[in-house]
Protein backbone atom coordinates (compact mmCIF):
# COMPACT_ATOMS: atom_id res chain seq x y z
CA UNK A 1 0.00 0.00 0.00
CA UNK A 2 1.50 3.56 -0.94
CA UNK A 3 0.94 6.45 0.31
CA UNK A 4 -1.12 8.93 -2.31
CA UNK A 5 0.77 12.23 -1.41
CA UNK A 6 3.97 11.36 -1.42
CA UNK A 7 5.31 11.46 -4.88
CA UNK A 8 7.22 8.95 -6.43
CA UNK A 9 9.59 10.58 -8.03
CA UNK A 10 10.88 12.89 -4.90
CA UNK A 11 9.71 11.12 -1.60
CA UNK A 12 8.44 14.69 -0.31
CA UNK A 13 5.10 14.53 0.35
CA UNK A 14 2.87 17.11 -0.90
CA UNK A 15 1.03 19.26 0.19
CA UNK A 16 3.91 21.08 2.21
CA UNK A 17 5.45 24.26 3.00
CA UNK A 18 8.96 23.93 0.81
CA UNK A 19 12.02 25.75 1.66
CA UNK A 20 13.79 27.24 -1.40
CA UNK A 21 17.06 28.55 -1.40
CA UNK A 22 17.91 31.53 -3.99
CA UNK A 23 20.98 33.16 -4.07
CA UNK A 24 22.34 36.15 -6.43
CA UNK A 25 24.68 39.47 -6.18
CA UNK A 26 22.98 41.91 -4.12
CA UNK A 27 20.84 44.36 -6.05
CA UNK A 28 18.30 46.36 -4.81
CA UNK A 29 15.62 44.57 -6.18
CA UNK A 30 16.74 41.32 -5.78
CA UNK A 31 14.41 40.48 -3.10
CA UNK A 32 11.20 42.24 -4.96
CA UNK A 33 12.26 40.47 -8.09
CA UNK A 34 12.53 36.86 -6.04
CA UNK A 35 8.78 37.66 -5.17
CA UNK A 36 7.21 38.46 -7.83
CA UNK A 37 8.50 35.58 -9.54
CA UNK A 38 7.36 33.08 -7.00
CA UNK A 39 4.14 35.26 -6.25
CA UNK A 40 3.66 34.98 -10.45
CA UNK A 41 3.13 31.02 -9.74
CA UNK A 42 2.18 30.98 -6.07
CA UNK A 43 -0.58 33.79 -5.83
CA UNK A 44 -0.82 32.36 -1.56
CA UNK A 45 3.02 32.72 -1.41
CA UNK A 46 3.59 34.55 1.72
CA UNK A 47 6.94 37.39 1.61
CA UNK A 48 7.13 37.44 5.45
CA UNK A 49 8.11 33.78 5.79
CA UNK A 50 11.39 34.94 3.72
CA UNK A 51 14.65 34.51 5.91
CA UNK A 52 17.79 36.70 4.42
CA UNK A 53 21.36 36.23 4.62
CA UNK A 54 24.28 37.99 3.43
CA UNK A 55 27.30 37.04 2.75
CA UNK A 56 30.38 37.97 5.21
CA UNK A 57 31.55 40.74 2.46
CA UNK A 58 28.72 42.09 1.04
CA UNK A 59 29.13 41.13 -2.32
CA UNK A 60 25.92 37.99 -2.31
CA UNK A 61 22.86 37.50 -0.60
CA UNK A 62 20.58 34.29 0.03
CA UNK A 63 16.76 34.17 0.39
CA UNK A 64 15.24 31.48 1.98
CA UNK A 65 11.46 31.33 0.84
CA UNK A 66 8.80 28.88 2.11
CA UNK A 67 6.22 28.20 -0.46
CA UNK A 68 3.50 26.00 -0.14
CA UNK A 69 3.07 23.67 -2.90
CA UNK A 70 0.56 21.01 -3.59
CA UNK A 71 2.28 18.80 -6.11
CA UNK A 72 5.99 18.34 -7.90
CA UNK A 73 5.26 19.56 -11.14
CA UNK A 74 4.37 23.29 -9.15
CA UNK A 75 7.78 22.94 -7.26
CA UNK A 76 9.29 22.62 -10.49
CA UNK A 77 7.63 25.44 -11.92
CA UNK A 78 8.66 27.85 -9.48
CA UNK A 79 12.15 26.54 -9.75
CA UNK A 80 12.40 26.47 -13.72
CA UNK A 81 11.22 30.64 -13.44
CA UNK A 82 13.42 31.56 -10.75
CA UNK A 83 16.53 29.78 -12.19
CA UNK A 84 15.66 31.45 -15.71
CA UNK A 85 15.99 35.11 -13.89
CA UNK A 86 19.42 36.49 -15.04
CA UNK A 87 19.87 38.43 -11.65
CA UNK A 88 20.02 34.63 -9.31
CA UNK A 89 23.08 32.70 -9.76
CA UNK A 90 21.77 29.35 -7.40
CA UNK A 91 18.54 28.31 -6.92
CA UNK A 92 18.44 25.16 -4.31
Amino acid sequence: MTDQNISPETLIEFPCHFPIKVMGEVHDEFTSTVIEIITQKNEKFDPSTIEMKGSSEGRYISLTCFVYVKNKPELDDIYRSLSSHPMIKVVL
